[in-house]
């Protein structure tokens, strides 16, 4: 496959501009669209006027809380670029639109101890095999290097980074241009103004031959060809480089390294040609994905409310065309809709490679695939389990049911938020990636319920047992004119070995108990360990009715129920009952450079470490396995994010119940 030459339509492409918080993403989503003169001026960040982010939550945060999704015409070809979020707790958006994406621009500032916050990114384009690019901004910073930046990013990528251009610098160290290794034209940078083309400055023709032979030696470890020209000192046309570039690219064998600074508009023209001439096709990546091409076929990777619009499927068309009114899953298309930012135009048909919204689609979720038979499973990625919940409360028990409704929709539109009942608390609980993600959520919710929230912090289901064992008797005796109510029981109770539960038996003989009332003793039994001496749910006990006494006219079951219920409370405070807590095994991992902070962080909030190793499929990163306390699990992310440069994740489970010890 060549360089694609003008004329030669692809169809509409999609790229997702993807990287971490203040890398200067936004930034680059409103340069390109006012390069493609999509946008009639360029807005910024600082004074709230960009395209992207326009939502109040976005503008308050001074960060992307939601995809940002353009479509336009750029020289008469097709684009959509979706801006994604760049906290981690947001990442689930973005893994979604990476993969409806043809391509991935992944954005980076050029300090080189900061490029492991790109690992989880690129691990996830990696194991996809997505094809990306890399785009290091803010190369305007002083002490900016490309070739340390470069350097260090090849340290957390598996496949080869591509290096595509080289900086001009003049005698202060500024950068004012860039070289093209492929082109060998050299090229001046002003701020804000179109690059002006000049000759290669001759102080530089020795580093650029040497990163040209450089890149040409990486693509030549994918083609025979170019290798056999390499060792025989033949020199590769330009067509030749190209057409090596953009074959490797779509297979996702090399990465290619550009650089600029969106805040200038510096290197954005360069990166656009990249993307036109050398991105895949809609149907390239529909092969890639094992994507069924007969018909109309579309994949929803975002849901979303939008008031009297209602729900909002957000979807790539990968082959056929989508028109109103058509049925997909069993579902109607009440609407379709193109988005340029927070403003949408209303369209009857979408074709091949479109990102659209469509409207009303009842049961449809994100990641589903939508045909006109239905019944098509396409591969999706999992959402991230929860690292961080609040357990949230109505002002009225009555407003519960519109709040449950409200809960559903918000985990439609977000599938890494869970919400649900706490079994062992009876709390609601709303749990995610972190607090930022909840307190955004938060917001949407008491928007759309139109109601007042109140957030704390989940409880910690404590239980309890006992370490000493006991016999004890109760009688329940009433009378109050007519039928009264009696019942003798004797009790033993014993303690159980750790995780074995309750146990109940008898050993009445003679009938001094009769069989129809000895499951009322149980059930009293059960009732009372609901709420112990310590106010928590009992456990591991055992408890063997051993004797009793009865009456033929006022035994009952509620008799012997309470007759029990005495028993166990006259008994248990003598049993030496103690409070236990949950101890989760947890698994915490990141670059192996953060292990020692990780342990002290295991340390601190009582844990007991059982190790650590090299995580698997992780270049340079660790998995530290401990055993901590649930009670010292609430915070633990964030603490665990402020130590790692914020990319540090764990995943917990409940492992066992051991005695409070602080």
């Amino acid at each position: 496959m060549t360089e694609q030459k003008s004329g030669q339509n692809p169809g509409a492409r999609v790229a997702a501009l993807v990287g971490p918080y203040s890398s200067g993403k936004t930034t680059l989503f409103e340069d390109i669209l006012f390069a493609a003169e999509a946008i009639p001026r360029r807005g910024t960040v600082k004074d709230g006027s960009t395209l992207g982010d326009a939502s109040p939550e976005a503008r308050a945060r001074n960060m992307s809380t939601e995809l940002n999704i353009a479509s336009f015409d750029y020289l008469d070809e097709s684009w959509t670029v979706i801006d994604c979020p760049g906290s981690v707790e947001l990442v689930y958006d973005a893994q979604c639109a990476m993969m409806v994406a043809d391509i991935v621009i992944v954005v980076c500032d050029p300090k080189p101890e900061r490029v492991v916050t790109l690992s989880p990114i690129l691990q996830f384009l990696d194991d996809r095999s997505i094809p990306h690019l890399i785009y290091i901004n803010k190369l305007d910073q002083e002490e900016a290097s490309v070739r340390a930046t470069f350097e260090a990013l090849q340290t957390i990528s598996s496949r080869p980074l591509l290096l595509r251009e080289i900086p001009i610098r003049d005698g202060s160290g500024q950068l004012t241009g860039m070289v093209d290794l492929v082109s060998e034209r050299a090229w001046r940078w002003e701020p804000h103004k179109r690059s002006e083309m000049i000759t290669l400055p001759k102080e530089l023709e020795a580093s650029e031959d040497a990163a040209r032979g450089e890149m040409l030696e990486s693509l030549a470890d994918f083609d025979d060809d170019l290798m056999m020209e390499l060792l025989e000192d033949v020199v590769p046309s330009t067509d030749e480089i190209y057409e090596n570039l953009v074959k490797d690219l779509q297979a996702d064998l090399i990465v290619p390294v550009f650089f600029g600074s969106a805040e200038n508009e510096n290197g954005i023209n360069r990166l656009m040609k990249a993307l036109r001439h050398e991105a895949p096709d809609a149907s390239t990546t529909a092969a890639r994905l094992g994507l069924p091409t007969d018909g109309a076929v579309a994949q929803v990777f975002s849901t979303a409310y939008a008031g009297k619009a209602g729900k909002l499927s957000h979807a790539r068309v990968w082959s056929g065309a989508v028109n109103n009114g058509d049925s997909l899953n069993g579902s109607r298309v009440a609407s379709l809709r193109r988005h340029m930012g927070s403003k949408s135009d209303q369209i009857q048909s979408a074709a091949a490679g479109e990102i659209v919204s469509l409207g009303r689609m009842g049961e449809v979720q994100t990641g589903e695939l939508l045909t006109e038979t239905g019944g098509v499973v396409g591969d999706w990625p999992t959402p991230p389990a929860p690292l961080f919940s609040i357990a949230l409360q109505t002002q009225h028990h009555a407003d519960e049911v519109r709040l449950s409704a409200a809960l559903t929709r918000l985990s439609e539109t977000d599938p890494s938020l869970y919400p649900g009942h706490n079994s062992e608390t009876g709390e609601l609980i709303l749990a995610g990636q972190g607090a930022i993600q909840l307190q955004i959520a938060l917001k949407e919710l008491e928007a759309d319920s139109g109601l007042t929230l109140t957030q704390t912090q989940p409880e910690v289901p404590f239980k309890e047992t006992i370490t000493k064992g006991m016999t004890q008797k109760a009688r329940h005796k009433k009378q109050s004119g007519g039928h009264g109510e009696f019942a003798d029981v004797e009790i033993e109770i014993r303690p159980l070995s750790r995780g074995e539960g309750f146990a109940f038996d008898d050993r009445i003989v003679g009938g001094a108990v009769p069989k129809q009332y000895i499951p009322a003793v149980e059930k009293g039994v059960r009732e009372y360990l609901q709420k112990g001496p310590n106010g928590h749910p009992i456990v591991d006990v055992a408890v063997t009715l051993v004797d009793g006494g009865h009456h033929n006219v006022d035994s009952s079951d509620m008799a012997f129920q309470r007759a029990a219920i005495k028993a166990m409370s006259e008994a248990m405070p003598h049993c030496k009952p103690i409070v236990l807590e949950p101890i989760h095994k947890v698994s915490l991992s990141v670059p192996a450079e953060f292990t020692p902070k990780v342990q002290r962080i295991v340390s601190g909030r009582r844990g007991q470490l059982l190790g650590f190793d090299a995580k698997p499929g992780w270049s340079g990163w660790d998995e530290v396995q401990a055993l901590i306390p649930l009670a010292e699990m609430t915070d633990i992310v964030t603490e665990l994010r402020s130590v790692s440069l914020g990319v540090g994740t764990h995943v917990s489970e409940f492992d066992h119940l051991q005695q409070v010890s602080r």
